[in-house]
C-alpha cells in the first residue's frame, strides 16, 4: 500500500513538473493618451478612472484577448504606473479579467510585480538639445508627459519571489562599457549630451527587471523591458543608439564575463543568477526590418543561451501584409516583429506558440480590427514544458 502511494505521488509530481506553462507579452496601449482625443492634454489619471468599473470597450477587449490566450505569466507593456495597485493592476484584474468578456472564461492573477519606471520622470537637464530643461517628454529620463506613462506590470498565476527581484531603473547609461551614448553627436561633431546630462542619464527608458517566479519548485527569471522606439529623433540617432544599448543590456546580462559592470537598484552587482529564464517585452527592434541598429537584437536572438528557433506566427499578420514574406511573424499593426518571448535553452522546451492576430474571417477579428479595438500591438505567447 505504501509503495502504491509512493508511486502515485511520484507520478503526480512527474506530471506536475512536466506540465506546460504559457508565457506571453502584450503591449496593451493602456496609457492616458489612448483615452483622450489626439492632441488633447492628459492628467495621467485617465486609465485609472476607466479601471474603476468594467465598462471601457478597449480595456474589455484587451481583457478578452488575455482570457482567450490564458497565459500563466504575462508582461503588460504600456500599462500606466500607479504606486497604489488598488487603483491600477488590481482594479484591472478585479473589474475586467475576473469578469467574463463576451463569454470567455474569467482569469485570475493572484500575483503581480509592479515597480517605478523612468518615463515622465524629471531628469533635471536638457536632453533634447533645445536649451530648456522642461522635465517632461524628451527631457524626462524616458519620454513621457507624466511620471509612469507607458509603464509595465507583470501578472502571474504563480508566486513571485519579490525579495530577490531586481530592477535596473537607475542604472546609468555611461556605466555600460562601450556604450553608444558617446557616439551621439551634433552636426558640428560636439557631444549631443552635456557633461551634466551624461552624468545623470539612465539607460532604461522605462526599466529593466529580473523577476524570479516560482513554478513547481523551479525558479524562472522573467527578464522584462520596453526599450525606447529607435525613432522620433534626428540625424544624431540618440533614440536609435539608446534602443540598441537597452537591448544589448540583456545580451550582457546573460554572460558572466560581460555583466560584471552591472548594478541594480537594490545595490547588487553582476548579471543573471540562474539558468532558466525568458526575455519578455516590446523591444522595438527587429533583425531584418525597421529603423533600429540591429547588432543588439541579433546578438540577443542568436545568443547561445537563448532558444529562438521557434518564431511565433499568425494568420492575421500574414493577411495584413500579403506582399511581405515576414508578415506572419509581425507583432504590430505597423508591420514589424517588435515583441518577443525568448526562452532559455536551459530548463525547458518550446511546445507551441503564436501571435494573437485573428484573420478577418475569424469571429475574434473584432478584437484587433483597428487601433481602438485593443492595441496597435498583438499578444505574443509561447507554451513551454520543463525538461
Amino acid at each position: 500500500m505504501i509503495r502504491q502511494i509512493t508511486l502515485l505521488l511520484a507520478m503526480t509530481t512527474s506530471s506536475l513538473f512536466a506540465a506546460e506553462i504559457r508565457i506571453a507579452t502584450f503591449n496593451v496601449s493602456m496609457e492616458a493618451d489612448n483615452y483622450v482625443e489626439r492632441g488633447q492634454p492628459v492628467t495621467g489619471q485617465e486609465l485609472f478612472e476607466h479601471l474603476k468599473n468594467g465598462e471601457h470597450p478597449q480595456i474589455r477587449n484587451t481583457a478578452e484577448i488575455i482570457q482567450r490566450v490564458r497565459p500563466d505569466i504575462l508582461l503588460l507593456n504600456e500599462f500606466d504606473y500607479n504606486a497604489d495597485p488598488r487603483q491600477g493592476v488590481e482594479a484591472f484584474v478585479k473589474h475586467y479579467l475576473n469578469v467574463s468578456q463576451s463569454g470567455a472564461e474569467p482569469i485570475d492573477y493572484p500575483y503581480f510585480y509592479l515597480a517605478p519606471v523612468n518615463t515622465g520622470v524629471d531628469s533635471g537637464v536638457d536632453l533634447n538639445g533645445d536649451g530648456v530643461a522642461s522635465g517632461i517628454k524628451d527631457d524626462a529620463f524616458g519620454f513621457g508627459k507624466y511620471p509612469g506613462q507607458y509603464g509595465m506590470v507583470l501578472l502571474s498565476r504563480y508566486p513571485i519571489d519579490e525579495a530577490n527581484a531586481r530592477s535596473f531603473q537607475r542604472f546609468l547609461w555611461k556605466d555600460m562599457p562601450g556604450n553608444l551614448m558617446t557616439g551621439v553627436k551634433k552636426e558640428d561633431g560636439q557631444s549631443w549630451y552635456s557633461q551634466a546630462a551624461q552624468n545623470v542619464l539612465r539607460l532604461s527608458s522605462k526599466s529593466h527587471w529580473d523577476i524570479p517566479v516560482q513554478v513547481d519548485g523551479k525558479t524562472i527569471h522573467v527578464l522584462a523591458s520596453h526599450p525606447t522606439p529607435p525613432v522620433f529623433d534626428g540625424p544624431e540617432d540618440r533614440n536609435g543608439k539608446r534602443n540598441h544599448d537597452e537591448v544589448r543590456f540583456w545580451v550582457d546580462y546573460l554572460s558572466k564575463t560581460q555583466s560584471s559592470y552591472m548594478y541594480d537598484d537594490q545595490g547588487r552587482k553582476g548579471g543573471l543568477q540562474g539558468d532558466t529564464f525568458v526575455v519578455l517585452g516590446d523591444l522595438n527592434s527587429s533583425m531584418v526590418e525597421g529603423d533600429s541598429l540591429r547588432d543588439a537584437i541579433v546578438g540577443l536572438i542568436t545568443h547561445d543561451k537563448v532558444s529562438a528557433s521557434f518564431v511565433p506566427r499568425s494568420e492575421g499578420g500574414k493577411e495584413h501584409s500579403l506582399d511581405n514574406p515576414l508578415g506572419d511573424t509581425h507583432t504590430a499593426g505597423w508591420r514589424m516583429r517588435a515583441d518577443y518571448v525568448l526562452p532559455s535553452v536551459a530548463g525547458w522546451d518550446v511546445k507551441d506558440g503564436g501571435v494573437f492576430w485573428p484573420a478577418k474571417g475569424d469571429e475574434l477579428y473584432r478584437l484587433v480590427k483597428d487601433r481602438k479595438s485593443s492595441s496597435d500591438h498583438r499578444m505574443v505567447w509561447l507554451a513551454l514544458q520543463f525538461k
